[in-house]
């Protein structure tokens, strides 16, 4: 662990050089001991894949005292050994019909796989929360299994829809919103990834741990599911 600074208000602690899982457990720990014991001068927490930005307060704590602190809270949680005591594992449903994978034909072209063996593969993992970014709820998930990998599209969408489900080198993730993108679209969800009435704004967090389940279309439709943003 090492502690920067980036502004006269802002530092980054960083937990690693390589994006892995337990890069992800512990930027999660973290997190969740920060926003604990430092809320009264912390005025924002920004995790990311192997750190996070902590913006502060300078009428209330400066840099030496937020280091400080910082330091003290991050060892005490790691001797607690917190790591995934406070991670959810949510399953999610996921169609993996024609009418929503849009992509699922050209990874089965690159992987020389069949649909069934891609949906399989992409189904059975169980995935960790490395960053949330990009759009408000746009989960980072990995890691992809290989025989699955795929590059991102040469050209981007103008709009994905809803929910859908893509395959972006050895990550996959979940539009939580219709947003440009380039990720090579396998499937949908009808889970809704952005709660506006909640605290954290987003479904899953990280750290979290994802499961896909797939479903067929009538319960994709029973679940509120939509064919029509296409």
């Amino acid at each position: 662990m090492r502690i920067e600074g980036v502004n006269e208000n802002t530092c980054i602690v960083y937990f690693g050089d390589s994006i892995c899982d337990e890069t992800a457990g512990l930027v999660k720990q973290a997190t969740d001991n920060i926003r604990a014991t430092l809320s009264d001068v912390i005025t924002d927490l920004v995790p990311s894949y192997t750190s996070v930005m902590i913006c502060y307060d300078l009428e209330r704590i400066d840099r030496f005292g937020i280091h400080s602190r910082l330091r003290q809270a991050l060892e005490s949680g790691a001797a607690k050994g917190q790591d995934d005591a406070a991670a959810q594992t949510l399953e999610l449903p996921v169609y993996y019909g024609p009418e929503v994978a849009l992509d699922l034909k050209d990874v089965c072209e690159f992987s020389g796989l069949s649909a069934d063996e891609v949906i399989r593969i992409h189904s059975e993992q169980t995935y960790r929360v490395y960053a949330i970014g990009f759009s408000p709820g746009f989960a980072f998930l990995g890691s992809t299994d290989q025989r699955i990998a795929m590059p991102r599209k040469s050209t981007p969408r103008l709009k994905v829809p809803v929910g859908s489900v893509g395959i972006a080198g050895s990550q996959t993730a979940i539009y939580p919103s219709a947003t440009p993108g380039g990720w090579q679209i396998v499937g949908r969800t009808p889970s809704k990834m952005v709660d506006w009435d909640s605290e954290s704004l987003a479904l899953a967090q990280i750290g979290d741990r994802i499961k896909f389940r797939s479903i067929n279309r009538e319960e994709f439709i029973r679940l509120g599911g939509q064919f029509d943003e296409l």
